[in-house]
């Protein structure tokens, strides 16, 4: 399996998408939108704004 270090995060307020680089080995909590700019947390169960709002899930996940 082949890590990927990308992830397009999708707003769920304006659906504004944008490619974003992750980083290794911890979790990204906030996310501000580069359109609306509403702040974006993970939702509930989950660790971080990949796993919630990205196409790729976050690689503290993928190292579990």
């Amino acid at each position: 399996m082949k890590i990927q270090y990308h992830s397009i995060i999708t707003c769920p307020n304006c659906g504004h998408q944008k490619e974003e680089e992750m980083a290794e080995g911890s979790c990204q909590f906030f996310y501000e939108c580069k359109n609306c700019h509403t702040v974006l947390k993970p939702k509930q169960g989950d660790c971080c704004v990949f796993c919630s709002f990205g196409t790729v899930k976050c690689l503290t996940f993928k190292k579990m």
